[in-house]
């Protein structure tokens, strides 16, 4: 399969930088998958896992937030949050997800803290999923 360039850079620093012939990512719109002369296309992320398939290997990851930009044939990734499967801690996973399904559980609970607390549940549910995949 015919390869492109990608680089995946957040803001603790690059990630991935190299060549990869299949890159799949939750957008704002739904599900898109980058492949080799893909034509240019921007996107605001949305929260998912993301594929990367590079020497014929398929790698997973929790992706949350940010742009994906592809332009003149390279892709570049800049996700907010980007974690790779074997990296994920599921324990700070599991944490996060109790305390958010606990404000939930709230009935005093502001309006942000619902919302907040939503947003936390639904990472710490990708992160868990993407984990289990390992």
């Amino acid at each position: 399969m015919t390869s492109f360039k990608l680089k995946i850079v957040t803001p603790d620093g690059m990630i991935f930088d190299g060549e990869a012939e299949k890159l799949i990512v939750r957008t704002t719109g739904g599900d898109v998958a980058i492949l080799a002369r893909h034509i240019d296309y921007v996107a605001p992320l949305g929260m998912g896992e993301a594929v990367v398939v590079t020497g014929g290997e398929r790698r997973t990851a929790a992706c949350i937030g940010g742009m994906l930009s592809v332009s003149g044939g390279e892709a570049t990734l800049i996700p907010t949050t980007f974690e790779w499967a074997e990296t994920i801690d599921v324990d700070r996973a599991e944490a996060s997800y109790r305390r958010a399904d606990q404000i939930l559980q709230d009935k005093d609970a502001s309006e942000t803290d619902i919302r907040l607390a939503q947003a936390r549940l639904h990472r710490a549910m990708i992160r868990k999923s993407v984990a289990s995949r390992k």
